[in-house]
């Protein structure tokens, strides 16, 4: 007996974990914040670029330990070439390649932004996405501390466009040659260890200098018994660096004596006069030698851009947003292609990150964008003079749809309309065709009406928010009820 064939497994629907998928409402409110970004970056004087998703994986600058395979941290493949190519895992290593090739038809400084999704090949968690969105901006070619000034200032002009009120955030401001006059005080010639003693200074803040202290030294036990083994610095040594980074502190006399400390310092009190004569106070921007950024590339200023505001999460939890954006010098990038110093500058805001505090702070609409009106079909034998009030709503630059499931039942077509998020829906029967007249029903109206009729009797007898109008009026009458609503689309 031959065996009964097996009956082929249905596809599992899957989402790939750190990926997340977005629907119209996070889309809307996207979209108004990159709107505010982009007015605020313009302003300065800034140009839109756009570069690809996807980059030879040498020109990224990514450490990449394993050379047969060079994924680590980010998403690569080989071209029919054998050449590899990564996904962008941030915005600035492009730009450098950009600048780079077209380096003598660009006018110097180059002022650009970018916005769009970068990756990551790094295991997901909460918070953690393996895509995720940025918009940078950036000034190649001006080795000025006005330049950070500048990004600064920008920085913190974005925060309040975007409804973050003055006293609510803070942009803070360290250099990398400080701290870098702190390794030659100290005298440490491993990386690894120096790479220890910065984890340690970024960890300030939650932890306080007692914490810091510890991982200067021998190691901290947290809360829960876990240790983390410290840098294993002096006394001495420790009381130094502590004395670098506390804001309190007097700076050690053996600091002084670093030329390239000395140089980090000048540039900071240059940043700190050039924002205070352009009116921006400590509240907005301030000097903070505990900022820590990008190890990898950053060589002078580095700048954090801090939430001050706390909320709760949906547990009743206190939360703390803290950083949703940064940046700094990078003048080594742009000349790993040229051979030549190239100084450079950038920002650039975690429009992913930023975006769910401003929806946690209630800052941003959340709520789904209305959608087009619909026009039904209550003769399917007339779907040509449905389709022609749909243009003519359209070319009125009234978003506008035909009804194209089964029109059979006039009920589902308004569910439809009502799941479609629709300010109103058109309708016209044979009577009305004989009249040379179309109903127009007013859903936002009528859901407020039908929230305040008990019975349902009451309201097939008032039919509140629906009325007759002629053919020709279509546009006209629309557009009232779209005004009533303070109806607009994108």
């Amino acid at each position: 007996m031959a065996e009964k064939s097996k009956k082929p497994q249905k596809l599992r629907a899957r989402l790939p974990r750190g990926l997340a998928d977005r629907g119209p409402a996070e889309i809307a409110a996207t979209r108004a914040m990159v709107a505010k970004i982009r007015e605020v970056f313009e302003r300065y004087g800034f140009e839109p670029v756009e570069t690809p998703a996807m980059e030879y994986t040498d020109a990224l600058g990514k450490f990449l330990p394993d050379q047969d395979r060079p994924n680590e941290g980010v998403f690569s493949f080989q071209d029919d070439d054998e050449q590899w190519i990564s996904l962008r895992y941030d915005l600035t290593a492009p730009l450098a390649r950009y600048v780079a090739e077209n380096f003598d038809t660009l006018p110097k400084p180059y002022r650009s932004y970018r916005v769009g999704y970068v990756y990551r090949n790094e295991k997901p968690g909460p918070g953690r996405f393996r895509q995720f969105m940025q918009f940078d901006a950036d000034t190649v070619g001006s080795g000025s501390p006005a330049a950070d000034a500048e990004m600064c200032m920008m920085a913190a002009d974005t925060m309040e466009a975007l409804g973050i009120p003055r006293g609510s955030y803070v942009v803070k401001v360290n250099n990398r040659k400080v701290l870098d006059g702190v390794r030659d005080a100290i005298g440490i010639a491993d990386d690894g260890q120096w790479l220890t003693v910065m984890r340690a200074i970024d960890k300030l803040d939650r932890l306080g200098i007692s914490g810091v202290q510890q991982l200067l030294g021998e190691g901290r036990k947290d809360e829960s018994g876990d240790f983390t083994k410290g840098a294993g610095l002096k006394a001495d040594h420790i009381a130094l660096v502590v004395g670098a980074v506390d804001k309190g502190a007097q700076m050690d006399a053996r600091l002084r004596d670093s030329k390239i400390g000395q140089e980090g310092r000048a540039e900071l009190d240059e940043i700190s006069k050039l924002v205070a004569t352009s009116g921006y106070g400590a509240d907005r921007i301030k000097i903070d030698p505990s900022v820590v950024r990008g190890l990898e590339y950053y060589t002078g200023p580095v700048y954090e851009v801090e939430l001050l505001l706390e909320t709760k999460d949906e547990k009743g939890r206190p939360v703390r947003f803290g950083s949703v954006g940064g940046g700094g010098r990078y003048d080594g990038l742009v000349s790993r292609f040229r051979g030549e110093p190239v100084p450079a500058t950038g920002f650039s805001i975690g429009v992913s990150r930023l975006q769910a505090a401003l929806t946690m702070l209630g800052k941003l609409d959340t709520r789904p964008e209305l959608g087009p009106v619909v026009v039904t079909v209550f003769d399917r034998d007339r779907v040509a003079d449905y389709q022609k009030f749909v243009a003519q709503l359209r070319s009125a630059n009234i978003r506008a749809e035909l009804y194209l499931g089964n029109p059979k039942n006039m009920g589902n077509q308004l569910k439809y309309a009502d799941r479609r998020n629709s300010p109103c829906v058109i309708i016209q029967g044979s009577d009305e065709k004989a009249r040379g007249e179309i109903q127009i029903k007013d859903l936002i109206e009528g859901a407020k009406a039908a929230a305040a009729i008990a019975s349902n009797q009451e309201w097939r007898e008032t039919r509140p928010a629906q009325f007759s109008c002629a053919e020709g009026e279509i546009v006209a009458k629309v557009r009232e009820v779209l005004a009533r609503h303070d109806v607009k689309w994108g």
